[in-house]
Formats: C-alpha cells, structure tokens, sequence
C-alpha cells in the first residue's frame, strides 16, 4: 500500500488549488471516519431509506436509482483507502 503524501509538504497538496468547490470538498469528505464508518453501513443496507438518510447527513447525490444500486456496488461514495 502506498504512503499517504507528507501533509506539511505544500508541493504534496499543491493540486487543490485548483480544485473547484465540489472537488475540494470531496478531498476533505473522503478522510472524514463518520464519512467512512456511515458509507459502510449504507453500503451494507441499500435500502432506500437508508441510502436517503445517508444522502442528506453528508450532503451527497447518487447517479443511479436504488433498484440499480442494490444490485451494483455504489463505487462512488467513498475512497478505496
């Protein structure tokens, strides 16, 4: 597994300005354990009512219907590390 990059180097994080805001909050939202730990259990529960309390807690939209989404795994909701 790769090391994460120094956070007190600036050229390791010199990529977020030029993020735009969406981006910018992903890279914050992605590190965020409530984030993960909540992404897990909606993963794990993709019961619409589940995924619909997720959605509003942390602000996030999903691209597909809930039927799809039981039977893929939402790969876009979280980081892979």
């Amino acid at each position: 597994m790769p090391s994460a990059p120094d956070w007190r180097s600036a050229s390791a994080y010199a990529y977020v300005h030029e993020l735009n805001r969406r981006e910018l909050a992903w890279e914050y939202l992605r590190r965020n354990p409530s984030y993960k730990r909540d992404y897990r259990g909606a993963v794990h529960q993709m019961e619409s009512i589940h995924i619909d309390a997720f959605a509003l807690r942390w602000g996030v939209r999903f691209p597909f219907r809930p039927a799809f989404a039981r039977r893929q795994r939402p790969s876009g909701l979280a980081a892979t590390a």
